[in-house]
């Protein structure tokens, strides 16, 4: 087993879930480890695995070469990070904290003028993922502090992908990646309610759902291709054809009463596109017709 001695001494801040499980997954490489957290009564279960607690943030910060924080939003990491300045000055800071491109810039910058080396990240998987080979986070920001700390980083998640110097390329990657998640997460369960009101089960269409999901990476790749050409070849499956597709959804959902909400949206989506002359091209041309116009 390697020893403590050679590990990286970390601190975690934040012991919500995720803050919990980031820890744990310190713990589990073996990584000496201090936690504190706002409110008491969290981690005990961190603790009986070897954890420490500090009485206050800015004690947790003096244990660690580094310290993650991971809380709410960034409102909320500032208010613990301000105090701490000259704690954190010459150490190296990795926030995991959910929030927006700008704030994630601000919050680097506030760092820089600190002299605090500054990683912003996001975690891309539940919390019973994290520290596996699978699990998938983004770091952006100062990047000889990844280069430093990216085998300890990885013993938070097999994938610690660096993006780049631009602190906010990991929030605009995670809202990207969330705004696919949701809208996809919401048109499966229309789907689902779309076969119940034909007494077909959910768990009875499931499994030839996956004959969708198996296609998905080779669209997102395609897609991602075309966008970046600006070259929508529609002669496998062209926009207008497909459009019919969501008239006949919005048709039989209005039928049975279900909500159209979302599928309104892609309808309309769709129409502005091939009246802008684009029912030829393939679906990825309603990306031209995305941006609202003032």
């Amino acid at each position: 087993m390697t020893s403590h001695k050679t590990l990286v001494p970390v601190a975690v801040l934040g012991l919500g879930a995720m803050g919990r499980a980031l820890a744990g997954a310190f713990l589990d490489a073996g990584h000496p480890t201090t936690v504190w957290n706002r409110s008491e009564g969290k981690g005990e279960d961190l603790l009986a695995r070897g954890a420490v607690l500090a009485p206050t943030a800015e004690a947790a910060v003096r244990s660690a070469e580094l310290t993650v924080v991971c809380v709410v939003d960034y409102g909320a990491s500032q208010a613990i990070l301000e105090p701490l300045a000259d704690a954190l000055a010459g150490r190296v800071l990795v926030n995991l904290t959910s929030d927006s491109p700008e704030r994630a810039g601000t919050a680097a910058a506030w760092a820089d003028e600190h002299g605090i080396a500054y990683l912003d990240g996001a975690v891309m998987v539940p919390t019973p993922l994290v520290g596996g080979a699978d699990a998938l986070i983004l770091f952006a920001g100062a990047r000889p502090a990844f280069e430093k700390y990216e085998t300890t980083l990885k013993a938070l998640a097999g994938q610690a992908a660096y993006l780049g110097e631009n602190h906010a390329l990991a929030a605009v990657y995670d809202l990207s990646m969330l705004d696919f998640f949701y809208a996809s997460m919401s048109g499966l369960v229309h789907a689902f309610a779309l076969a119940r009101e034909d007494n077909v089960a959910a768990t009875a269409l499931a499994p030839y759902l996956d004959s969708i999901t198996a296609i998905l990476p080779a669209i997102a790749s395609g897609m991602a291709t075309a966008i970046d050409a600006g070259d929508y070849d529609g002669r496998q499956a062209n926009l207008g054809m497909m459009t019919a597709s969501v008239d006949h959804l919005l048709h039989m959902s209005r039928d049975r009463g279900l909500d159209t909400g979302q599928l309104e949206a892609i309808k309309a989506v769709a129409d502005r596109a091939i009246a802008k002359g684009h029912g030829a091209d393939d679906w990825a041309s309603t990306i031209e017709v995305l941006k609202v116009k003032d």
